[in-house]
């Protein structure tokens, strides 16, 4: 593949300007330096920090394309708290510019840098891998060498990508003793290809965009390759690498590392579901802190990336207060759970993840036996990725779907009675049922709907199921659970329960010719459970 590559200088140039422009600057104030060296974006005024864009040895002998933000006025043995952020997937140094700034502001040396693989950075897209988690480890090393960071005090954060390397990191250096780690991954596998069903777009999405900005290594190559050309025969070397790149595989070594390590997460995102970010928040033992809120990927936490005021960002720095420099800000005496419904309501603090639910589970029984034609889209579906969780972040517009006139043949559909009173949705809602098919290899998606008067449905949540080598003819059981959410069903509504074969989403797996039966055998009757909030 023939890429053009600009020269070190040019690209200082054109990210100092950049820089100038996040930090309010006009854009004649930025300067750029002479090759090999750094350079400096002047203040805005004496008390301003400073900003210089620097080349920092990562592992392995690669560049990383960096910059450094330094407390204004910072003398000769002066120390401050060291924060790095690692950039997101396809994004440039210039990513965290706004914040870093900020945090600077506040007291600390802040260091962010290119990733490994994309845009100026050397070496090839590792996916987080080995080489990404000792290149934070070496650019700690670097800042504490090069800038007046103190080395009892390091603190590592990032969005998606930078909070995936942040994680794993955590578990490799025990120098790391706080952690934001925002619209991140903890298990990849659970992510991409929960219910063993591969997640199309988002994955499509990542590569896309890994190819455009970067230099994907061959092993991410060929991993990308079996995965959206389902090569089964691989799948054991797919899931193994993906452990590899998941803390929840470390966790282990992150607890006992000790760092103060804060989750945030939307509910509707598309390409790291929040279920597996609060199955690993209940298995850490130090203090922690997860956030859900309304919105898709990285949604929640953009307007922050612009400097504009952003809940995320605000508690991310009283999160590093707290844990960096022991500031009594009152965060750790808070409910450690902070989510924000899908509604117009405001937070809601709990002890715990399990306490989410606290008002016990609707179950909504699936008594009608259900015959499906397979590998037809009904109209039911989980929407676009990076756009439909969007809208309903901004404008409460979920994806939605006329129940009523959705073709039976390809769509099973089960309701609940009209509600009298609002139910408050919080949690995992989870689907038990029986599944004959009348071929070995089988897809199918369950959704959840808030159905209104007129019939037309708003999406709850959704996922998928795959199957491999099963008997034809020959029933088994299946538990789902559905990606976790909060969400408030208004009083004359109902739930609606959907199971179709096709969603734009997922890579399905059915045959031609293939039919999928839902039954209800009286000995294991089938269920969807909803858990509730305490009214």
């Amino acid at each position: 593949m023939v890429r053009t590559v600009r020269t070190t200088s040019t690209a200082t140039a054109m990210a100092a300007v950049l820089a100038a422009a996040a930090l309010g600057l006009a854009p004649h104030q930025a300067q750029a330096a002479p090759t090999r060296t750094t350079a400096a974006v002047p203040a805005a005024s004496e008390a301003a920090p400073e900003l210089r864009f620097h080349d920092i040895p990562g592992s392995g002998g690669i560049t990383l394309k960096g910059n450094v933000f330094t407390p204004a006025g910072a003398g000769a043995g002066a120390k401050y708290p060291l924060i790095v952020l690692p950039t997101s997937w396809g994004m440039p140094q210039i990513e965290y510019i706004a914040q870093a700034k900020k945090l600077a502001d506040s007291g600390y040396v802040v260091v962010s840098y290119t990733s490994r693989g994309f845009w100026l950075s050397g070496g090839q897209i590792e996916t987080a891998g080995p080489a990404d988690t000792a290149d934070v480890s070496a650019v700690i090393d670097w800042a504490l060498a090069n800038t007046p960071a103190d080395a009892a005090h390091i603190g590592l954060g990032g969005v998606s990508y930078g909070a995936g390397i942040s994680l794993l990191a955590s578990a490799n250096d025990p120098r790391i003793k706080a952690v934001v780690a925002l619209s991140g991954w903890a298990d990849l596998i659970e992510s991409i290809y929960s219910g063993r069903t591969q997640h199309l777009q988002a994955a499509a999405l990542l590569g896309g965009a890994g190819f455009l900005t970067g230099r994907p290594g061959p092993e991410l190559q060929q991993i990308l390759g079996d995965f959206l050309g389902s090569n089964l025969d691989r799948e054991p070397q797919m899931i193994e690498w993906g452990k590899k790149r998941s803390a929840a595989e470390k966790v282990e070594q992150i607890n006992a590392n000790g760092a103060a390590i804060m989750l945030g997460n939307a509910w509707g995102d598309t390409i790291f579901p929040p279920n597996q970010y609060a199955k690993f928040f209940e298995k850490l033992t130090g203090p922690k802190r997860l956030e859900f809120r309304p919105g898709d990927h990285a949604t929640a936490e953009l307007t922050g990336l612009l400097g504009l005021p952003n809940d995320t960002w605000t508690n991310a720095h009283r999160w590093f207060d707290r844990y960096l420099k022991g500031t009594a800000n009152g965060i750790d005496s808070e409910a450690p759970v902070q989510i924000k419904p899908r509604s117009d309501g405001g937070y809601e603090g709990y002890a715990d993840w399990q306490s989410v639910g606290s008002g016990g589970t609707e179950k909504l029984m699936l008594s009608d036996s259900e015959h499906l034609f397979t590998g037809i889209d009904s109209g039911a579906n989980g929407g676009i990725v990076m756009l439909s969780s969007l809208l309903d972040q901004i404008a409460q517009a979920p994806p939605a779907a006329s129940i009523p006139l959705l073709p039976r043949a390809f769509a099973a559909v089960w309701q609940s009675p009209r509600y009298e009173e609002e139910r408050r949705v919080r949690g995992t809602v989870k689907l038990h049922t029986t599944v004959t098919p009348s071929k070995s290899d089988g897809t199918f998606v369950a959704y959840l709907y808030d159905v209104g008067p007129l019939g037309i449905g708003k999406l709850i949540s959704n996922a998928p199921y795959t199957f491999h080598d099963q008997q034809a003819g020959r029933p088994f059981g299946v538990d789902l659970e559905l990606f976790s959410t909060a969400y408030d069903v208004p009083a004359g509504h109902r739930l609606a329960v959907v199971v179709d074969t096709v969603d734009p989403l997922y890579i399905e797996h059915n045959p031609t010719g293939g039919q999928l039966t839902f039954s209800s055998p009286r000995t294991d009757p089938s269920y969807v459970s909803v858990p509730l909030r305490e009214q």
